[in-house]
């Protein structure tokens, strides 16, 4: 019973893991989004889209200013690279991810599938690092540009002078509290958003593209500048293709467009299985917002590199992580720029909102299926004040600088991206298509060598991925360790000859003899059945069943039992069962049959050789080693009561 003193941590333990139960099963609720609807009582695509959109449509806020740094005179052209990149290789490859992986997976999944063992394990873990930087960085850089738009609004630059810092860990602080609160993301409010700030930029880029046009210098002046710099289009070109990796933070959001598939209306005919519907409508979601980005990003960057002095985007400048905002204030007022400065510092916001959720609903998928993460991730509230407490720290290290952390922004977009790309080639190639396949690997060689390049010219993104990287092994590996004695196994199902042996034995004492197979022959058996007899002084009428574990993969940590019953040699009954981990199905076993029988099983073991660290190791990592005391500690942790555990002998 619960005291008086203890009733108030028990009411904030109850509210912190609440939905911990749901969390991470199939169909479970895995995240602060909402259920995924039913595929005809879903939401229009176009919707869906603003929900990405928040995301992707609102790198407007700080891309522009970025290019120019990177690429200076040459980012229109550099960011028209980056469109056909965009719309010839990214856009190709989410369809098709699209098609395989319609319930939102993502690229992740498909590559999870094509490696086993604890190589896959520790793949899905290097990609999650470099994810939890794109999703990571996304929040504390959006939250770090809403601030600059705050600090250098005229009418406040005077008050929030040198506070930038301080209002990008209170932005920070106000998402997390958004999500303790129980945050479900709200399409209607996205839709207003990117709809009201799209709005705005179509005025920002109209006025910006006539006053080009009306100031016919202004082209003169950059053709000019542009000529005496690089000579001939030749160079431009070539220098273009070298930096526009630089400018890859306008391919965020595809990632985040697979994984709201679930929202997505489809047909009224769509089912879980083929769900056609979603998979058509999605492709329009994806191909109308980089259809969208890209006409935006040209015509900003064309309008902010010819109508904004180059020295105003430096660090310092007025323009710095806010381009259009300063044509707003410049050429529109300061009232419509402080419309224009409240509209992205909201969707700046609410991106950081985006990648919050985003970051949820990923590592719950992973992590703890894998038993490398601590029960209580699972919920969402905890998981809010780790990220939360993460994002103090990276905006910490980088003084809420948005340049500073555009490279490691893109690093991590640019993975999540070359990984889709080879993802999707390597779909094709068993898919047999071989156009298809060519195409896909040339995409992957292009993201790859944009990845590189970036890699080499901003070491800090692959630094923080691998600070990311190296948190999440290192908290994986102490998880694995730490629920090395849970049972985790999440049904058992026995054949009708396994049901036969268990229902005969229930009539007296059920005794189990574990067994590792090897010849599987009558002498093999025969002198099993001796040694136990001797080691346990038992007498010749004990009747036993032997039991045999076959491990599969070691490096899963849940999954189904299924245990068939067979004769050997006309004389000897055997279990056999296929399982990740020895221990944990023979103590599912027993526990069982202990359930179904009413009766408490006995099982037999014999000591294993060899040093008990190593044979302890063994079972981490390969589901075997030190058995019977790990059988035992797994039953002591399953069932408390010692009256009613199933008995372990060893000898």
């Amino acid at each position: 019973m619960v005291t008086t003193e203890h009733s108030a941590p028990s009411r904030l333990r109850t509210w912190m893991l609440q939905g911990l139960s749901d969390m991470g099963k199939p169909g479970g609720h895995k995240g602060p989004h909402a259920e995924p609807e039913p595929p005809h009582k879903g939401q229009r695509w176009w919707r869906v889209m603003c929900l990405t959109g928040v995301d992707y449509f609102s790198t407007l806020g700080y891309q522009p200013g970025i290019a120019a740094l990177a690429a200076g005179l040459l980012s229109p052209i550099a960011t028209v690279v980056l469109v056909i990149v965009t719309l010839a290789g990214a856009l190709p490859v989410y369809r098709r991810v699209a098609e395989e992986s319609p319930h939102g997976q993502g690229s992740i999944s498909m590559l999870e599938r094509l490696l086993t063992f604890w190589k896959g394990k520790l793949f899905v873990l290097t990609l999650l690092g470099f994810a939890a930087t794109d999703f990571l960085i996304t929040i504390t850089l959006s939250a770090a540009d809403a601030s600059t738009h705050l600090v250098e609004n005229p009418h406040l630059s005077e008050a929030l002078h040198d506070k930038q810092l301080l209002i990008t860990l209170v932005l920070i602080a106000l998402l997390g509290a958004v999500f303790l609160k129980g945050f479900l993301e709200a399409i209607g409010v996205a839709v207003a958003l990117v709809g009201a700030y799209l709005a705005l930029n179509v005025v920002v880029v109209a006025v910006g593209l006539w006053h080009v046009i009306t100031e016919g210098h202004v082209i003169t002046d950059w053709s000019t500048a542009l000529t005496a710099e690089h000579g001939n289009v030749f160079v431009m070109v070539g220098v273009a293709l070298i930096v526009f990796p630089k400018l890859a933070l306008g391919l965020s959001g595809f990632e985040t467009g697979v994984a709201v598939m679930p929202h997505v209306q489809g047909d009224e005919g769509d089912t879980e299985e083929d769900p056609k519907g979603r998979i058509r409508d999605t492709k329009k979601l994806l191909t109308a917002a980089a259809v969208i980005m890209s006409v935006f990003l040209i015509c900003t960057s064309f309008i902010t590199t010819l109508l904004i002095p180059e020295k105003e985007f430096e660090d310092g400048g007025n323009a710095n992580g806010r381009a259009l905002a300063y044509l707003a204030h410049e050429y529109l007022g300061t009232v419509f720029g402080t419309l224009y400065d409240v509209s992205t510092i909201a969707i700046l916001w609410f991106a950081g909102a985006s990648a919050m959720a985003g970051l949820l609903n990923l590592m719950p998928r992973y992590l703890p299926r894998y038993g490398m993460a601590p029960h209580w991730a699972r919920a969402v509230r905890p998981m809010v004040i780790v990220f939360t407490l993460v994002g103090f720290l990276v905006t910490w290290i980088f003084d809420a600088d948005v340049d500073a952390q555009g490279g490691a922004y893109a690093t991590g977009v640019l993975v999540l991206i070359s990984s889709a790309a080879i993802a999707v080639t390597i779909a094709a190639h068993k898919a047999g298509q071989r156009n298809w396949r060519i195409g896909f690997a040339v995409i992957s060689a292009v993201f790859l060598y944009t990845t590189v390049l970036n890699v080499i010219e901003r070491p800090d993104g692959v630094k923080i991925g691998a600070c990311f990287i190296a948190a999440i092994v290192l908290v994986s590996f102490l998880s694995r360790l730490a629920r090395a004695f849970e049972l985790r196994v999440t049904s058992v199902e026995l054949d009708d000859m396994a049901q036969r042996f268990v229902r005969d034995m229930s009539h007296r004492r059920i005794r189990f003899i574990a067994n590792e197979p090897d010849q599987r022959d009558k002498a093999e058996y025969r002198d099993k059945i001796e040694q136990i007899r001797q080691d346990n002084d038992m007498s010749a009428q004990e009747d036993f069943v032997f039991v045999e574990v076959t491990v599969t993969d070691p490096s899963e940590f849940e999954a189904g039992l299924t245990v068939r019953g067979e004769i050997l040699h006309d004389r000897y009954r055997i279990l056999t069962l296929e399982s990740s981990s020895v221990p944990n199905s023979l103590a599912a076993l027993l526990l069982h049959v202990r359930d179904t029988t009413g009766r408490t099983p006995h099982i037999y073991f014999e000591w294993t050789e060899g040093n008990p660290f190593a044979n302890f190791l063994r079972f981490l990592l390969f589901g075997q080693g030190e058995v019977a005391p790990v059988t035992r500690e797994v039953l002591r942790e399953a069932e408390p009561d010692r009256d009613r555990r199933p008995r372990v002998h060893t000898g």
